[in-house]
């Protein structure tokens, strides 16, 4: 088990335990509201749970004005880095939280007028998906990202890379028991036991559902007699949002989940009795992304903002304080967790799963509803 850096970052994990959500009721996921820690409706000054020193780079130019940001990040990743760009640059932010799939419509219903500035978050698919509605953009950081992760179209920026695991409470699932495979999720001891989010309401719900499909065959339709499977075995509990999925596991109300890496090992060193298992047959780790909203009002504080997030220090902070693995070739591994190259991994199609994505979600929602 990986140890705490010092007493500081254990309250920070903490305080990020309560508030976080990747579209969940703490960031206001669902509502469309603009977060704010201390409460109000607007965060030009968000409140932080901890601030990384230097957090873009040595030499952030000084700007004005404000970004309108959508996220459906959790709200202890965006706080930190969201205060020390408007301190460091001088641009006023206004977050707009939610669900991904609810920000993303968002942008589309606006397009003819944008009110954002910046899309922060979400899996690289469901960005693809809605590619009309972006401005392409090469960050200046583009050097220093591993280029297996940017796309050709720069319609976005990779920020951190997301293995999917299953979460599991060993207060509930006796030792040598956890299910260690995709398949053992079918083990009719786990029925409705197992936590997993509306795919069409997370972007990293959908990712493990594409994953799964991936691992037992998206074309020959074994991967949606998986699936159906698995529907049946979470006995019609599904949840609305993607940190529902790991605070259920760490509360004992499922006994195991299917959720991101780095949710479950901030509980792990929270010290919650969860632990963490990769697929055998395969997991994904894919980048989530950011990018710049087609039309939008502030684009050169949108694109400083993209600049930004990329950094250095940014990745850094987001590595050793909150687990995320950086896309930057120049980060170091984080101590305790397995190399990426160790994982196992599937066949992930990004492409597939781009131009699928919208039939993926309805014939998922069609085996929920039994037709």
């Amino acid at each position: 088990m990986i140890k705490f850096r010092n007493a500081a970052l254990s309250m920070v994990v903490v305080m990020g335990l309560m508030l976080s959500a990747c579209g969940t009721s703490s960031n206001n996921a669902g509502t469309g509201k603009t977060n704010n820690a201390g409460g109000a409706s607007t965060t030009n000054e968000p409140a932080a749970t901890d601030s990384p020193s230097n957090a873009g780079g040595t030499d952030t130019v000084k700007l004005s004005g404000k970004v309108v940001i959508y996220s459906p990040n959790n709200a202890d990743i965006n706080n930190p880095i969201v205060k020390e760009f408007q301190e460091r640059t001088g641009v006023q932010v206004e977050l707009i939280a939610g669900g991904t799939g609810e920000l993303l419509k968002r942008v589309e219903a606006e397009k003819d007028n944008p009110l954002g500035d910046v899309f922060f978050g979400g899996d690289t698919a469901s960005l693809g998906a809605f590619s009309d509605y972006y401005e392409a953009y090469e960050t200046k950081e583009k050097a220093n990202i591993n280029p297996a992760y940017l796309p050709a179209s720069h319609l976005y920026t990779p920020f951190t890379l997301l293995p999917m695991v299953i979460m599991y409470n060993k207060e509930l699932v006796a030792a040598g028991e956890e299910p260690t495979s995709w398949q053992e999720l079918l083990d009719p001891k786990w029925k409705g036991k197992i936590a997993f989010a509306d795919p069409g309401k997370s972007s990293s719900s959908f990712t493990q559902l594409a994953t799964m499909l991936t691992a037992f065959g998206k074309e020959d339709e074994k991967g949606w007699e998986f699936v159906q499977k698995l529907v049946a075995n979470l006995d019609g509990k599904l949840l609305s949002s993607s940190g529902s999925v790991y605070k259920g596991v760490a509360d004992k109300e499922f006994a195991i989940g299917i959720t991101l890496e780095e949710a479950a090992l901030r509980y792990v060193e929270g010290g919650a009795p969860v632990g963490i298992v990769y697929p055998s047959e395969g997991t994904v780790v894919t980048p989530d992304g950011m990018a710049v909203i087609k039309g939008a009002k502030n684009m050169e504080n949108a694109k400083a903002f993209i600049d930004f997030a990329s950094g250095q220090d940014v990745q850094a902070l987001l590595q050793d304080e909150f687990f995320r693995r950086s896309v930057r070739t120049d980060a170091g591994a984080i101590s305790g967790l397995p190399d990426i190259a160790s994982i196992k991994t599937v066949d992930y199609d990004y492409d597939w799963v781009t131009a699928n994505k919208t039939a993926i979600g309805e014939r998922f929602m069609k085996v929920v509803m039994g037709q």
